[in-house]
């Protein structure tokens, strides 16, 4: 399902674990594919497992990704959601357990897609006519939490992004919990599902906007600052 040649020279565990993925060597993946969603249309889940390395891990890519599909490290969002079969008494009671844990998983991203949904007209409202939809794995923004979806709803005028991100768990646990970020250049903010989205983002410019006051008002105060030392340097 991976396709090898990769060699890039990439630094950090998340880059190692990539680059390992390339490699079918001990390693097992089971995909799952999600259709008929609102804003992704479809997106396919990757479990993947690697015997030497002792990893079970989770991985998300845009579209439905069948047998045999080639994918390259790029195409892969980690998810930190990860099944965890290790209550398991046999094979039986694993299938089970995986199978419980990826509807889990299957739900989580079904209502995470929706609300992009639901968000998607006010946005567009409120920041300009036209809302692009951003399937990228690797986004130009720092976020404060690991994204579930590899979708984004982009509006260009504001150079804002809104998507789903989520916390660290395993799928053992339940449905992982959810919130919508919204991030504008280095300013970001996340704002439970259940938020009115039209309030959100009035909110969310209000937020930027003040921030970007205040680093002015920051920066205009240590400009003068540095003035009145330089006077005081020449007077001395």
């Amino acid at each position: 399902m991976f396709e090898s040649g990769h060699h890039e020279e990439q630094d950090g565990a998340e880059d190692l674990l990539r680059r390992a993925l390339l490699d079918d060597s001990s390693a097992v993946s089971v995909s799952l594919r999600i259709d008929g969603l609102p804003v992704s249309e479809a997106v396919t889940v990757v479990f993947y497992a690697r015997r030497d390395l002792g990893t079970l891990q989770t991985y998300l890519t845009p579209g439905s990704r069948g047998a045999g599909s080639v994918l390259s490290a790029g195409e892969l969002l980690r998810v930190p959601c990860d099944l965890d079969l290790a209550d398991a008494e046999d094979a039986d009671e694993a299938r089970e357990l995986y199978g419980a844990q990826a509807r889990t998983l299957r739900d989580a991203v079904l209502s995470a897609d929706v609300v992009l949904a639901v968000w998607r007209e006010p946005l567009q409202r409120l920041a300009g006519r036209v809302i692009e939809i951003d399937h990228r794995v690797n986004l130009d923004l720092a976020l404060p939490k690991p994204r579930l979806l590899p979708t984004a709803l982009i509006a260009p005028d504001l150079q804002l992004l809104v998507t789903a991100v989520t916390s660290p768990r395993t799928l053992a646990e339940g449905r992982p919990p959810l919130g919508i970020v919204c991030a504008q250049q280095d300013v970001t903010k996340i704002y439970p599902l259940q938020e009115d989205p039209e309030a959100c983002v009035v909110d969310f410019l209000d937020y930027s906007a003040n921030r970007a006051r205040r680093l002015a008002e920051r920066l205009a105060h240590q400009e003068a600052s540095v003035e009145r030392f330089l006077e005081i340097s020449d007077a001395a």
